[in-house]
């Protein structure tokens, strides 16, 4: 391993592009190399020319340490304190390797890890410390691509700042009162976390100085390129000064990305953290085969089949998200929508509900739903599959956090299975086909639920002694079987499985039917022709055969013929300084044929 690292090391030495300086290796001490965890590049800019190749100072393979707490990570006693109350104990991979790293505080950093690995409290802890709060004024900067990834850093930064004293931060963010936000700044904060273009505004108005940070952070790098904001991280970038320390995270690294780093960043550390597995393993991979039309009814099953079901669906459109929410609603779900076109305070409304779990399912677009940080999902729906594989990290990654398991379910036609397939490649994970329930599974599911429900009440409790008293007199007389038969009918009727029998397509896109047994084989039952009356001529009476009745009329000539080639004469249109077509000896009407008004009454 060491010799292979120095033969990579020395393709990049003297004798290419003639950079003065010759190639070597830093190693840390970190126990065996022969498997791994991340590796470490070290990037500094050589001399630009005719020839010239990048010039690599430092290649290094980093083994994980054995850390098995936070205490080991170098991280205030303040920011442990406050760890252990949120209930952390293990770090994650990004974690327990950029801690370290950034608590040194004086070269720029790329980190690269998966969602939902914890990147916020890897990049968050080390800020924190550095942070000092005697100076008054703005010390760090993070940026995030949306408003609802901007408040889940700004609830984090505040939870793990607990315990340290005179730290203040802020969110600011497009959607909300400006004049807030101004106010609030104007008192001293430490770290300010924005989204660009409300940053960009808050600049221009003189509200917020960004000349004297020391640390500027990046997070979801890659989702703020996609979203269009080249231009604003380059106005933004311009404001700060060039002695800071910039700390980039991302999922992926696309080719903006890198112009970025080789324009902004220098001597920086990459951290990549598990990118041969890009999606979470505990996640369980399924797609269901269903019309398009079917969708909105194929999400309505699983949710009857599941009532623990507590996830998100995706959608592609704000229409469909829209359209979806609201199809769930009628049929008495608790969803909601969440897109670009509501409010702030309507989204910030929804989140909550959905937080505290008074919607089971939230539908979303894949930018609205940046910055979902909720617990404990189970599924995660994609109404449509997205159109890129990190588009699909990020929506599975909602799911099977903190080493739980999650469902992320693709809702398909039959002529997607090649995009799926691509997916497969890319992300190298496996697709398991998944049945919409049928309405029989779902009642029998829905009623042991029920029953096991009925079983877990305390028996004899919570009764009014006169309601008693009345019901066993109305019930006195039925059987123990007849009531059983009463009360299991009353449920059954409160189950709406839909109107189709089966929602599944096969793989040729007819929809499967069943058929039922046929003479005791599963074939599609006979189906003969509809009956055809024979013809009969309306000029014939008595026996013998008939002949067509235009035999008997002009010859060469088929009945209807004189009527159907008659030609109407059309009456000439309005001419200027001419006689209008109405007037003359017609009867009065107009010669383009308007519609008399019928009497409704």
């Amino acid at each position: 391993m060491r010799l292979h690292v120095a033969q990579q090391a020395r393709r990049f030495g003297p004798g290419q592009g003639k950079a003065p300086w010759g190639w070597g290796c830093s190693w840390w001490g970190w126990g065996s190399l022969e498997a791994p965890s991340a590796i470490l590049f070290t990037w500094t800019g050589g001399e630009k020319g005719p020839g010239s190749e990048p010039v690599v100072a430092d290649l290094c393979l980093l083994k994980r340490p054995a850390l098995n707490t936070f205490d080991t990570l170098g991280l205030s006693a303040p920011l442990l304190k406050s760890i252990t109350e949120m209930g952390f104990e293990t770090p994650t991979d990004i974690q327990a390797q950029a801690i370290p790293l950034l608590l040194e505080g004086s070269r720029d950093f790329i980190g690269l890890a998966q969602t939902g690995t914890g990147k916020t409290a890897a990049f968050g802890l080390p800020l924190l410390d550095h942070l000092d709060p005697e100076w008054d004024h703005v010390q760090a900067l993070v940026l995030a691509p949306t408003r609802e990834l901007g408040q889940q850093i700004a609830e984090q930064l505040e939870k793990f700042a607990k315990h340290k004293k005179g730290i203040r931060t802020v969110a600011v963010y497009g959607g909300a009162n400006i004049a807030t936000q101004i106010g609030q700044l104007k008192s001293p904060r430490h770290v300010v976390i924005a989204t660009p273009g409300r940053l960009i505004d808050l600049v221009k108005r003189k509200a917020v100085k960004l000349d004297r940070i020391r640390h500027l952070v990046l997070d979801e790098a890659d989702e703020m390129l996609n979203m269009g904001f080249k231009e604003e991280l380059d106005t933004i970038l311009s404001f700060t000064p060039e002695d800071k320390c910039t700390w980039l995270f991302s999922a992926t690294m696309p080719r903006e990305i890198r112009r970025m780093v080789g324009q902004y960043m220098t001597d920086s550390l990459e951290v990549k953290v598990n990118q041969s597995a890009t999606v979470n393993q505990n996640i369980d991979h399924q797609f269901a085969l269903v019309r398009h039309s079917d969708k909105s009814e194929a999400i309505a099953r699983f949710l009857d089949l599941d009532p623990d079901l507590y996830g998100v669906v995706f959608c592609r459109t704000r229409r469909d998200t829209q359209a979806l929410a609201e199809d769930l609603l009628k049929r008495g779900y608790r969803a909601d929508a969440l897109h670009g076109e509501m409010s702030q305070a309507q989204r910030d409304r929804v989140m909550l509900r959905f937080k505290q779990k008074q919607l089971q399912v939230l539908v979303a677009t894949d930018v609205a739903a940046r910055g979902i940080d909720v617990d404990n999902l189970t599924h995660v729906f994609h109404h449509s599959l997205p159109g890129e594989a990190a588009y699909y990290t990020h929506r599975s990654g909602r799911t099977a956090r903190a080493g739980k398991k999650g469902i992320s379910l693709a809702l398909m036609g039959v002529k997607e299975r090649g995009h799926l397939n691509r997916l497969s490649r890319t992300l190298d994970i496996e697709f398991t086909q998944a049945m919409v329930p049928n309405p029989e599974e779902i009642v029998h599911a829905r009623l042991s639920t029920w029953g096991k429900g009925v079983l877990d009440l305390p028996v004899g409790r919570g009764i009014p002694d006169e309601i008693w008293e009345q019901m066993s007199l109305l019930f006195g007389e039925l059987s123990k079987e007849e009531l059983l038969r009463q009360v299991v009918l009353t449920e059954l009727r409160k189950l709406d499985t839909g109107t189709k029998a089966d929602l599944n397509q096969s793989a040729h896109g007819k929809p499967k039917r069943d058929w039922g047994d046929q003479d005791g084989q599963g074939k599609r039952p006979f189906r003969k022709k509809p009956f055809k009356k024979p013809y009969k001529s309306k000029g014939h009476h008595g026996g013998g055969t008939s002949t067509p009745q235009w035999e008997d009329s002009k010859p060469g000539k088929p009945m209807g013929a004189g009527k159907a080639n008659k030609k109407h004469k059309k009456k000439g249109g309005f001419k200027p300084g001419g006689e209008a077509p109405w007037q003359g000896k017609s009867s009065g009407r107009p010669g383009f044929g308007v519609k008399g008004k019928k009497n409704r009454y």
